[in-house]
């Protein structure tokens, strides 16, 4: 009987017989919560024949959930050692495994409207799920992460996990945290609680000069916004005379301002940087800025 990577036995089995552990270098931990799984899916809301992409799949126990419901998977794996494995596995099943990083994974050859689910690395698990969402390929986005993460994916204005992170996902879509998975549903369990989010994208792409803008706004989160924004090159008057337009106390920090005041801020502003902004088709903004 073929072992089950969805369960701590089936897990141990699995390992013993490829003659390795979990790897610490790509932030491996190994979900056996079979209820958790099934959570996963449900929350994907994945439909027989969908197309999904699915990140880390490790030894493939969401895989196995996924395939169940009827999916079509497009799995990256990036430890080349699980790839023999995951090919074997699923031979013959609607699994397409691509070994690589995801990191540089290319995004637009992902057929529109697919549905993006995955236990995503703790150590670069932020910037994949950033990156799959601005490609704007998916219709929904499930993701297991770090609950800190998590907290600043939803955060709000005035809480100490808002920043550019909350800011740009939430520009982008529609962001819920649906429940946590505690340490010990993984092999081995890692040192944090863990968190899945869903997100629908709202349609847009992202824009790029407002995230730069974002991010130069937190840039140090003990100065008030006036002061970053200075800092970043544009002019004092311009500052203040956006600030007071828009009610803003002058004092204000960056933390306190809703997401419909930073765009209407970074619209009054967009003209009056001293500094020329790097072209829109240069490097992208950093995904998590705090």
């Amino acid at each position: 009987m073929t072992p089950d990577p969805r369960t701590r036995a089936g897990v141990r089995t699995i390992l013993a017989a490829l003659g390795r552990g979990a790897d610490k270098r790509l932030g491996q931990h190994f979900l056996v919560e079979p209820a958790v799984f099934r959570r996963l899916v449900e929350a994907a809301g994945v439909a027989p024949g969908e197309r999904v992409v699915e990140v880390g799949p490790g030894l493939g126990g969401l895989t196995e959930s996924l395939v169940e419901a009827g999916a079509r998977v497009t799995a990256i794996e990036k430890d080349a050692r699980l790839g023999a494995y995951l090919e074997e596995r699923f031979a013959g099943r609607p699994v397409e495994l691509v070994q690589g990083d995801a990191l540089r994974f290319d995004w637009d050859a992902v057929p529109e409207g697919s549905v993006f689910v995955a236990n995503l690395p703790y150590n670069v698990g932020t910037r994949i799920l950033l990156d799959a969402l601005a490609s704007g390929r998916f219709d929904r986005l499930v993701a297991m992460l770090q609950r800190e993460v998590a907290d600043r994916l939803v955060a709000r204005p005035g809480s100490k996990d808002y920043g550019p992170l909350s800011l740009k996902a939430q520009y982008l879509a529609e962001v819920e945290r649906l429940f946590d998975v505690a340490p010990g549903s993984f092999f081995p369990p890692p040192k944090v609680t863990s968190s899945v989010v869903r997100l629908v994208p709202r349609g847009i792409p992202p824009d790029l000069g407002y995230f730069r803008f974002l991010d130069q706004a937190f840039a140090q989160r003990r100065k008030t916004l006036r002061k970053n924004l200075e800092a970043a090159g544009y002019e004092r008057a311009a500052i203040e005379e956006a600030l007071q337009g828009l009610g803003l106390d002058p004092r204000v920090r960056a933390e306190a301002v809703d997401p419909e005041a930073f765009r209407a801020l970074y619209r009054l502003l967009s003209g009056s940087a001293r500094r020329q902004e790097p072209p829109a088709e240069g490097p992208a903004p950093k995904a998590d800025g705090g």
